[in-house]
């Protein structure tokens, strides 16, 4: 019997976990013309979203491609180009529907009912690919490692209106005062970390009810609501991060969440779908506050 898309990907993300490595934080050290630390990309540079961004990263961690534009067989050929023989592609996935016309049970009258599927198809990495034009394999120019204050990032922050309160030594959101607690920038081990831990405690922000209402029925620290909103937040922080060119390590406090994320994973074939859904949601939430909060700022 043939393995689903889920239940594939899903499989492969278990896979990752059960050797501690968190697929998404891998292919950071990437070098490139359209960006050091990106999403990866369409052939048009338009980014892909949610859970192909996790599938893609982790295929260029396996391959250890540093590109990150992807194109299907097709746009290859279009492009004048061609896939290497014996070059093996990477799976993405997009949701579809399919309308089926079905008898009512009440009435007894035909009517249509879409039903929602996930389907696939295949894309390659630039570096597969022999004959494209020059601009999809230029390198990026060397730059230094930033030491301080990252003023986009500190912008990003600003512009999405969180109260963010610093001190102490702890990083939490607190849903029921509503407010993210931070420890002092000073106290970071460098900027690209401190960045990282305010944008997966901004994502937990956006679970409040008065922005995106996520709930996972989270308890306690170990019961799978509780894993999902953290898994939720890991991945929303990784987009972000990559969304504004940031290059954090992995959080080690967050290794403890690794065995229940790994339940729920196991438990749910489609959670790491739902979990990507949800993370993209946030970062395009976060994203989308940015005009009226540099705007508000300004005036």
């Amino acid at each position: 019997m043939k393995t689903d898309i889920y239940q594939r990907v899903t499989d492969r993300i278990i896979s990752d976990l059960e050797q501690g490595v968190r697929p998404w934080l891998k292919p950071w050290n990437a070098e490139h013309a359209a960006g050091r630390i990106t999403r990866p990309l369409r052939a048009n540079g338009q980014p892909y979203n949610g859970i192909n961004v996790l599938m893609l990263w982790a295929s260029a961690v396996e391959r250890g491609f540093a590109a990150p534009i992807w194109i299907t067989y097709r746009q290859a050929a279009e492009l004048g180009a061609h896939v290497r023989k014996g070059e093996k592609g990477s799976p993405v996935v997009y949701a579809s529907t399919i309308t089926r016309t079905e008898a009512n049970e009440k009435t007894g009258e035909e009517e249509d009912r879409d039903i929602p599927f996930m389907k696939g198809y295949t894309v390659f990495n630039v570096e597969q690919i022999e004959g494209l034009p020059v601009h999809f394999h230029v390198p990026a120019e060397p730059r230094l490692d930033p030491v301080q204050r990252i003023d986009h990032a500190e912008a990003f922050f600003a512009a999405t209106g969180a109260d963010i309160r610093h001190g102490g030594n702890q990083a939490y959101y607190t849903v029921t005062h509503d407010y993210v607690q931070m420890p002092p920038f000073e106290t970071f081990v460098d900027a690209e970390r401190y960045y990282e831990t305010l944008g997966h405690e901004t994502i937990h922000w956006t679970r409040h009810p008065s922005r995106l209402e996520r709930d996972f029925g989270r308890k306690r620290f170990g019961d799978e609501g509780y894993a999902m909103e953290e898994l939720v937040a890991e991945l929303g922080a990784a987009f972000l991060a990559a969304d504004l060119d940031l290059t954090p390590e992995p959080r080690e406090d967050h290794a403890a969440y690794i065995g229940s994320w790994l339940k729920v994973l196991k438990n749910d074939k489609r959670a790491i779908f739902t979990a990507a859904s949800h993370a993209q949601r946030a970062a395009d939430y976060l994203n989308g506050l940015q005009a009226s909060g540099q705007r508000e700022q300004a005036a």
